[in-house]
């Protein structure tokens, strides 16, 4: 690079470091992402974070996630108050869905969120936020995708988790010793291949890998000893794998195909929701923010512990995950206030636990169940389950996703490829959830392109069917 290139790179580095630290973040986040169903209600929630510093810089005319225009101004040390409006295409007064104001002083963060009904409303929309104190003004937007249906599920998958190696050895037996060797172009391959097929959320499976289990380990005696999946400055040991740093790469490539990835925190031990896990996952959350919070793809947050549909199995238990949930919910939204939380639980003995999912779901903004098709014998049906936790969901102001499994397991444990069939009769037996996730990508759908073929030949079929159902509505077998 020429002396005057770089000296001019530097320059406008140090211009936007400016920006940064100086401006008000304002980002707005829509949930679901969509495509979505005109049988919903879409949240638009808004994140407002203003600079510690003393003074704002005039910023471009055009910018994000926010843009601002005014004059540069003098920020005061007390509160004041911003006016945030909601527009639906233009941001003019017909178009107004609605306005809040928030009362923030410097260094201090609001989250606000409008729900959006999309009956009647087909195609795509531009949903706009502006921003305003005084004469200043931010704004900011996101398009979404409506189709009409008579369900609130589009009868599609809008996307899927991505494991970089599975936690067992006996489950990923077909697939674990091929990804362990993907590079960063194979990670990116993966990606272009879920967008492919309209998977546009992925969900990332881990940041750390630590096989222990709640009240079985002495990790607040004896240290975390866990291995990440990335260049993590606050513990040591890394997981054997090819790309030292996975996470941007599939960042990197969600940015350009306009994914939505939620960024894993944990696993510190499973289905542990005690106060020195949470002290924990505020640490890598904090870690993982100033890593890859400049991503635009970068969606939300998932914590990776899981937990039974009874969210545990003694009433401490269950005010653990109370606790934690309210707690990591305050920390990550003074990091980006408007980025939500997902959970995924399985869907079985719920009745066990009403009047914690009314506690828990206030803190838990996704709810993402699986095993629906599976339920034990004298529990819920699958659909007497889904209608339950809807009611929590709808009585709490969360949302509720679906984790719909395609795999099934061999004789040896081993998972392997689902027939088409049961994705569709899942996709129809369940119309309620307003997003449908799947687990997982890597090792059970593998694009003919890719050139590491993680499940081999019948991973690749279910790709294919996947595929033909999506352009045909039809599965092989009709």
């Amino acid at each position: 690079m020429k002396a005057s290139h770089l000296a001019l790179s530097l320059s406008l580095a140090a211009w936007f470091s400016a920006h940064a630290q100086t401006s008000p973040r304002l980002a707005l986040t829509l949930i679901p992402p969509g495509p979505v169903t005109d049988q919903i209600q879409v949240e638009a929630r808004v994140g407002l974070t203003l600079p510690d510093s003393a003074s704002t810089t005039r910023g471009p005319s055009e910018q994000a996630p926010g843009e601002r225009t005014g004059l540069a101004d003098h920020r005061p040390a007390s509160a004041e108050t911003w006016t945030l409006r909601w527009y639906l295409g233009g941001g003019r007064p017909p178009n107004l869905l609605g306005e809040q104001q928030v009362h923030l002083a410097p260094g201090e963060s609001a989250t606000a969120s409008l729900r959006w009904p999309t009956h009647n409303r087909t195609g795509r929309a531009r949903i706009r936020v502006v921003a305003q104190r005084g004469r200043d003004t931010w704004r900011t937007s996101r398009t979404i995708e409506v189709r009409a249906s008579p369900h609130r599920s589009t009868g599609r998958l809008a996307g899927a988790w991505a494991g970089l190696y599975h936690w067992s050895e006996q489950e990923g037996r077909l697939w674990n010793a091929d990804i362990r060797q993907m590079t960063d172009r194979q990670w990116r391959e993966l990606v272009r291949a879920m967008a492919r097929i309209d998977l546009n959320i992925l969900v990332l499976g881990e940041s750390f890998r630590n096989q222990q289990y709640v009240g079985q380990h002495a990790i607040e005696q004896e240290g975390y000893h866990g291995k990440a999946f990335y260049p993590s400055a606050l513990f040591p040991g890394r997981m054997d794998i090819a790309s030292p740093d996975p996470f941007a790469a599939i960042l990197d490539e969600a940015d350009r195909r306009g994914l939505h990835v939620f960024m894993p925190v944990g696993l510190y031990a499973w289905f542990d929701f005690t106060p020195g896990s949470l002290a924990w996952h505020q640490q890598v959350a904090t870690e993982l923010w100033h890593r890859y919070g400049h991503h635009p793809s970068f969606y939300g947050w998932y914590v990776v512990e899981e937990i039974a549909g009874n969210l545990g199995e003694t009433p401490a238990r269950r005010r653990e995950i109370v606790e934690f949930f309210r707690a990591f919910q305050a920390h990550v939204r003074r990091l980006a206030p408007e980025k939500p939380v997902l959970l995924a639980s399985n869907c079985h003995l719920i009745p066990a636990a009403g009047d914690t999912y009314r506690e828990l779901l206030p803190y838990c903004d996704i709810l993402c169940p699986f095993g629906f098709h599976r339920m034990p014998d004298g529990d819920l049906t699958g659909e007497e389950a889904a209608r339950r936790l809807q009611q929590f969901c709808d009585d709490a102001g969360a949302h509720l996703w679906m984790d719909l499994e395609v795999f099934l397991f061999d004789a040896t444990g081993a998972l392997y490829p689902r027939p088409i069939q049961g994705l569709i009769d899942d996709l129809q037996r369940f119309p309620n959830f307003e997003t449908i996730l799947c687990y997982q990508f890597p090792g059970l759908l593998t694009a003919p392109s890719m050139s590491r073929q993680l499940g081999g030949p019948a991973a690749v079929q279910l790709y294919r069917d996947y595929q033909r159902f999506l352009s045909q509505g039809v599965s092989p077998t009709d």
